[in-house]
């Protein structure tokens, strides 16, 4: 790493020969080794140090019209003479410029511990470019900077970039490819030297927040000995840039913020910034808490919310609840974000911010942080730029040294895939953390894009207050303990300016104290009372039933209505063939002339929704298409002339003045865009929002925020959540990756009503399916197993009729006409595909004495309805479950006592399905047929194996 940031090719005696290299290259590029052509082509896509993108031209001639120009002066001059030399360091200083644009937060001064020595650089030294003592005097051109005079000797010159880049602030930014917003950042940085001027006002202000900082964690220390709360104690100035952030922001007319950050230093920022009241926190720690929530979560979880007054007006502030899993709430505020933004039609983020808070070791480690920024520029999840703040206290749990904490030289350099600047800055300045966090929001406002600010600071204490760090970190730890702390160091400081009396900054601690015994804030920013228009009102979502009646039929004269809209395209729109046959079978089936499929019934469930007012967002890898070309949401005109035109989206279209249909094409990643859409329904409750995965299984690569958030975020934090997943599931001999969307995962996390698991079989229950989620006042999960081979068959048809009456039914029984119930000696329970399997099997060998019914919801399980439908039985002594998946798999093992209660005394309860597997599905077909041969025959046959008997 050392060597890393040390050594360069480019610098020193080397400089001359690359420059005389250069301008042959730039008279006849063949005149140069082929390597170095192929380096000096590929410089010129890069944009000059202005942020232009000329050409570069020979720079013999520019060096001979500065000659004819020059003036003689008292000070020598490069461009007084036509001596090449003089021309060669007019450029050597051009050079200068950029190496401290592009490297000087390499040799910043940005550790407050001071740990290690700073790196050589032979870049930043003018002496690398041939330049002597003598040369310091020298007067250059500096117009390509905003430093202010147009001419600058070499010595003024060096001084204006090692004030600008390499003292308390280091910035990144030389990547961005877009040159506006490289000038942007040069002029911000380099017309004020990265120096703040605030007023004493401003710096008073500054101290009070850091005292505030510093007083709530040692309060907590003294009181509350050895009791966890992941003191922020070495990274206080983080509460004054967060403090600058939120109040800037209300300057400049952002009107909610929705904060996202791990366990460091959370309880300061629901105390110190959201002004959460200190005796609510106190009682916390006194194991003190409210009744209301079934399992409830520890203290440096939990979200809060509150408007705080600002210049601007008031802003309200979201503090995202958040697990231990370190950066996975990254995704849930940008989803959040996007949803408030949706409301208020704020397109560009003008009106909603998101924050994210990162530790230093979880931003360069965890993979979700790529993946939520990979969102941040794409059309479907853009948030208008997200302000990024880095606590960098330079160790993560036990690990601080570098060598084994990344591959990187920053934590922050993840966010160079987006082209994000960066901010580095020593905590131990807080003017210029200010600073730096004016110039991020700024920055976001401007261009709408990310931006990071990384406070480089230290964790006095352990990773949480019972660690012992000094164990493992003793050098680190020394110096720790001999640092007199941020809020002292600046508080001297403003003694010495005059800016407060010499005992002003105990004056502070005092007020703090006293505060913190009374249970009171020291300075409340909190507004009561104040109602937001856009604010959504939850109450009547809330201790519902899943029992609750909902109407979701729709009339027959507005279904066949809702059919010619979403199958009619406009004139001169070329669809594909085999789109053109979709559409012309759909408009057959609002016709009632053909039983509708799957993507028909899903169709008119949205068509219907937002007819009503109910906006739709579905997203997926896949989501326009649908994965087995069964949806055809997106139409595409075949005769398209642009890329980025020739779309038509029917469900768009539907009717004057509907609620928005959004179709979103997502980026490849599950976790991220899981999460991004949980935190969208869990603000906004009026819209169906829907994730759907490509294959069922790949959802495993988003069990962090099912486990963390879907299934628990209800019990843990109160917030509830209506997010539909459609996940792909059956056993048709794909695989073992392309089979299951492992249902006994999902029954598994059940419990206490927290989400719905189902799996539908026909056209006409998805359709009901849908629209109960939004028609009734009832918000939880709704998982459905979605089916792919049954997105054609025409036994999972259904009448246009059946969408007019009935509802969802949780529990489907025998339909077939020529079982006798009273005959009955065996019923078969099932759920999804595994059902015509049956039927067909059932057919085969011409038996009637077996029944056969489907458990469409597979929990909350629907006991009535199940044992409603057994009893139509009365001679069945057997009942089997049958299901596709191996036996510790799929809901066998969730569902049997369900059953079990559900029986009478004395029939017997066995299980009929493939034998336990390690894996999903085998991979062979042959073997997956023989599997199916047998579930079927031991469906049908005598009893065996395991059997219960009631």
């Amino acid at each position: 790493m050392q060597q890393l940031t040390s050594n360069s090719y480019l610098f020193g005696g080397n400089a001359p020969y690359v420059e005389e290299l250069y301008e042959a290259y730039l008279e006849n590029p063949g005149s140069v080794p082929d390597n170095w052509r192929a380096y000096f082509d590929a410089m010129q896509h890069v944009p000059a140090v202005d942020g232009s993108n000329k050409p570069d031209v020979a720079h013999a001639s520019v060096i001979a019209s500065f000659a004819e120009r020059a003036k003689a002066g008292p000070i020598r001059t490069v461009v007084a003479s036509g001596d090449p030399e003089m021309g060669r360091k007019r450029v050597a200083a051009t050079q200068l410029i950029a190496a401290y644009r592009y490297l000087g937060s390499r040799w910043a001064n940005l550790d407050p511990l001071q740990r290690q020595e700073r790196p050589s650089i032979p870049e930043l030294d003018p002496a690398s470019y041939g330049f002597t003592d003598a040369d310091m005097d020298t007067v250059f051109n500096i117009s390509n900077t905003y430093f202010g005079p147009e001419n600058a000797s070499l010595r003024d010159l060096t001084n204006f970039l090692r004030d600008t880049y390499t003292r308390s602030i280091g910035a990144e930014f030389m990547y961005i490819s877009d040159p506006a917003e490289k000038r942007w950042l040069q002029e911000r940085l380099e017309s004020i030297r990265s120096t703040p001027n605030f007023s004493p006002e401003k710096k008073k202000h500054i101290l009070e927040r850091l005292t505030a900082a510093e007083g709530l964690e040692r309060y907590l220390h003294t009181k509350y000995v050895g009791q966890k709360r992941f003191s922020l104690e070495g990274g206080e100035t983080f509460i004054a840039s967060i403090d600058e952030i939120i109040q800037r922001a209300g300057e400049k007319g952002v009107q909610e913020i929705v904060i996202g950050m791990a366990h460091r230093g959370r309880l300061n920022v629901l105390v110190n910034t959201l002004g959460k009241a200190p005796k609510d926190l106190f009682e916390e720690f006194e194991g003190k808490h409210g009744d209301d929530l079934p399992a409830g979560d520890v203290k440096y979880h939990q979200g809060f919310s509150s408007d705080i007054s600002t210049a601007g007006g008031p802003v309200h502030l979201s503090l995202a609840f958040n697990p231990s899993h370190l950066e996975i709430v990254n995704p849930v505020v940008e989803g959040s974000v996007k949803a408030r933004m949706d409301r208020r039609g704020d397109t560009h983020g003008a009106q909603v911010l998101p924050i994210l808070v990162h530790g230093d070791a979880a931003f360069a480690g965890q993979g979700v942080v790529m993946e939520t920024l990979n969102l941040a520029q794409t059309r479907g999840y853009g948030t208008g730029g997200t302000v990024h703040i880095v606590i960098n206290n330079q160790i993560g749990f036990t690990t601080s040294d570098p060598r084994d904490a990344r591959s990187t030289i920053y934590c922050s350099d993840v966010v160079k895939m987006i082209e994000a600047p960066v901010l580095h800055v020593n905590a131990d300045d807080p003017e210029a953390v200010v600073l730096a966090s004016q110039i991020a929001l700024d920055y976001r406002a401007q261009f709408q894009k990310d931006i990071v600010v990384d406070i480089i600071c230290y964790r006095k204490l352990g990773h949480n207050e019972q660690d012992t760090p000094a164990l493992t970190q003793p050098l680190m730890y020394k110096k720790i303990a001999q640092h007199p702390g941020t809020r002292r160091l600046y508080a001297d400081k403003l003694a010495a300016q005059g800016v407060i009396p010499a005992d002003g900054g105990d004056q502070m601690v005092a007020a703090y104290r006293a505060a913190m015994d009374a249970g009171k804030h020291t300075v409340d920013p909190v507004i009561s009372n104040f109602k937001n228009k856009f604010a959504v009102d939850w109450l009547p979502f809330l201790n519902r039933k899943w029992t609750d009646a909902a109407d979701t039929a729709v009339p027959l004269t507005e279904l066949k209505r809702l059919a010619t809209r979403i199958t009619t395209v406009p004139e001169g729109f070329k669809v594909h063939s085999l789109v053109e046959k979709v559409l012309g079978d759909r408009a057959n089936m609002g016709k009632g002339e053909l039983n509708l499929d799957w993507g028909m019934g899903e169709h008119l469930a949205y068509a219907s929704l937002v007819s009503s007012g109910y906006a739709v967002r579905l997203t997926g890898q896949d989501a326009g298409r649908g994965t087995f070309t069964h949806r055809h949401a997106v139409l595409h005109d075949q005769n398209r002339e642009r890329w980025d035109a020739g779309t038509y989206v029917p469900l768009q279209n539907v009717s004057e003045g509907q609620a928005p249909f959004t179709v979103i094409d997502s980026v490849l990643s599950e976790e991220a865009v899981l999460g991004f859409e949980y935190g969208y329904s869990t603000a906004e409750p009026n819209t169906l929002t829907i994730w759907e995965a490509q294959f069922g299984d790949f959802v495993n690569g988003a069990q962090v925020v099912i486990d963390q958030f879907i299934s628990s975020g209800e019990v843990k934090w109160g917030r509830a959540s209506g997010l539909v997943l459609l996940l792909p599931h059956g056993y048709e001999g794909q695989g073992p990756e392309h089979s299951s969307a492992r249902p006994e995962r999902f029954l598994q996390l059940c419990a206490d009503n927290n989400m719905q698991v189902v799996q539908p079989t026909t056209a006409a229950q998805i359709f009901h399916l849908l629209r109960r989620q939004m028609v009734r006042q009832f918000r939880k999960p709704l998982v459905v197993m979605t089916p792919k081979s049954l997105l054609r068959n025409k036994d999972a048809g259904s009448p246009l009729s059946e969408l007019a009456k009935g509802a969802f039914q949780t529990v489907i029984g025998e339909v077939d006409d020529k079982i006798d119930a009273k005959k009955v000696k065996r019923v078969i329970a099932c759920s999804g595909k595994v059902y015509f399997d049956l039927v067909n099997a059932r057919k085969t060998r011409g038996q009637t004495d077996t029944a056969i019914i489907r458990v469409e919801q597979l929990y909350p399980f629907p006991h009535k309805a199940f044992a409603a439908e057994l009893k139509k039985f009365p001679a069945a002594t057997e009942v089997v479950w049958a299901q596709d998946e191996p036996q510790n798999q799929g809901p066998w093992f969730q569902i049997q006592h369900n059953i079990f209660e559900s029986m009478e005394s004395g029939q017997r309860l066995a299980y009929a399905g493939r034998p336990a597997s390690a894996s999903p599905a085998v991979g062979y077909y042959d073997k997956h047929y023989a599997q199916q041969k047998e579930l079927l025959e031991t469906a049908f046959s005598k009893l065996k194996g395991f059997i219960l008997t009631k």
